[in-house]
């Protein structure tokens, strides 16, 4: 019962700050103005991520955890905020706001918060010396992969919410109850603003939402699966499947057309379905039961013996490789598995 007032306190208190920020915002010209780039017609405040942090704060405290880890959350959360918000305002170099990611993950990294080892297959892998670049590594990877997908209204925030729903799931499941507290908090703070967020929106995540739920997610990621004894790994990976399989075709992409990898383009997974003929709000509930699917194998995993776990990996790499062929997003125009499945279809149906 404590678990669920938390869930609808935090959601109460994001859905009523919210609105304040929104007009705050419009007041002090927190905007996002619309150019040739960009899908809004009107500029929109960028106050989203904001809201969910106040919300956020105000019920950890409420709640009292008596783990240390929630101070680097909290005080790394905070400063991945304002970075963002200077990002949204000035429109920050990459290189100076992956600095700036740097320094914040610093913090959780002087709390201990290390994937120091990771056991698969019961065998015991020690990183030893690489404990903290991988760290490093990991965390910015997230927090990178969550800020390119928010580029639909809602879709970072309930792509969030789906993943972080999962991790609480297993937190439950290791009795992780920290993990799972942290997890429910943030699941209520993103689904008040998302209210505001979803299409047609009112406000944006901006980079400071944006940034700070990818900074949360990776921090969660490490406490919640450094402990767990199979394909441990995997299980980040799995649950934040949509960003991640965005983040690396899009890297994929861009190399081999010889594009930087920092420069914006329309070539992600959520435009890709907009060219295909989805709409804005078709494209992000698509969206959204990809990250469920996924979800749902990353708790499968997490109960499945070695076999069905293999069985699971291979399912999911089969599924990622439709999508990839389906949305042409690396821009090769190779379908090779779609290709065979058509004509085993047309074989099967002489």
């Amino acid at each position: 019962m404590y678990t669920l007032f938390l869930l609808i306190l935090s959601a109460i208190i994001s859905f009523i700050v919210a609105p304040i920020f929104i007009k705050l915002s419009y007041k002090f010209g927190f905007v996002d103005y619309p150019n040739h780039r960009k899908q809004h017609a009107k500029p929109m405040p960028f106050s989203g991520g904001i809201s969910i942090f106040v919300s956020f704060v105000i019920t950890l405290i409420i709640a009292r955890p008596i783990e240390p880890e929630y101070i680097p959350i909290i005080i790394g959360g905070g400063l991945i905020v304002l970075i963002g918000i200077i990002d949204d305002k000035y429109d920050l170099k990459p290189s100076i706001k992956f600095i700036g990611q740097l320094v914040v993950i610093t913090i959780p990294v002087m709390f201990g918060v290390v994937i120091d080892t990771i056991t698969p297959f019961g065998i015991t892998v020690d990183f030893g010396i690489f404990a903290i670049p991988f760290t490093y590594l990991w965390i910015a990877v997230i927090i990178n992969a969550v800020n390119l997908i928010d580029g639909l209204d809602g879709l970072a925030s309930g792509v969030t919410v789906i993943a972080l729903a999962s991790i609480a799931v297993i937190a439950i499941l290791q009795n992780n109850i920290f993990v799972m507290m942290i997890s429910v908090i943030l699941i209520g703070s993103t689904l008040g603003v998302l209210y505001y967020n979803f299409y047609p929106a009112k406000l944006f995540l901006g980079d400071n939402g944006s940034m700070f739920l990818g900074y949360v997610l990776g921090v969660l990621s490490i406490l919640g699966f450094k402990n767990v004894t199979f394909f441990s790994i995997l299980f980040p990976i799995i649950i934040l499947g949509v960003p991640f399989i965005d983040i690396t075709f899009a890297a994929v992409r861009r190399y081999r057309e010889g594009v930087s990898l920092t420069r914006a383009d329309r070539g992600h997974l959520h435009h890709k379905l907009q060219y295909l003929g989805f709409t804005h709000r078709q494209s992000v509930i698509l969206l959204y039961f990809m990250a469920t699917l996924f979800a749902f194998a990353s708790v499968i995993l997490y109960l499945s013996t070695v076999t069905g776990a293999v069985l699971i990996c291979l399912l999911l790499i089969l599924s990622v490789v439709i999508i990839v062929e389906a949305t042409d997003l690396i821009g090769s125009n190779r379908r090779p598995i779609l290709r065979f499945v058509k004509q085993m279809f047309i074989y099967m149906n002489r």
